[in-house]
């Protein structure tokens, strides 16, 4: 029986945004591996963790608080593009197709959210 969240279409936008922050933190500086980087990476893994732990809960209210944490994470990444950008290691394309994949994925799952409480 699968899980919950792998039916979940946000989950799988939520994996595919990490992958993106990875490849492009993969070359960011060594001496970001302890900052921007670690930052930016556990901000996107933040996003489909949230997602599959609040499918899991047993109400509504549990659910979307942690669909609500992961929107937050999409605003963390987003943010920190911008961080990567200002320090030149992404470009100006980069940055713009993370902030707006973020937009879209946050959208996707604040529209998720809504079907929550109908």
């Amino acid at each position: 029986m699968p899980f919950r969240f792998e039916g979940l279409e946000i989950w799988h936008r939520a994996r595919a945004y990490a992958a993106k922050v990875y490849g492009l933190t993969a070359r960011f500086p060594r001496r970001e591996d302890y900052g921007l980087t670690s930052q930016l990476n556990r901000a996107a893994n933040s996003i489909a963790l949230n997602i599959a732990e609040g499918s899991a809960k047993g109400t509504a209210k549990a659910f979307d608080y942690h669909l609500d944490v992961a929107v937050g994470s999409v605003f963390e990444v987003v943010s920190g593009g911008f961080l990567a950008l200002d320090r030149g290691y992404i470009t100006s394309e980069e940055q713009q197709a993370l902030y707006d994949e973020g937009e879209q994925l946050a959208k996707s799952i604040n529209a998720f959210r809504r079907t929550l409480h109908p």
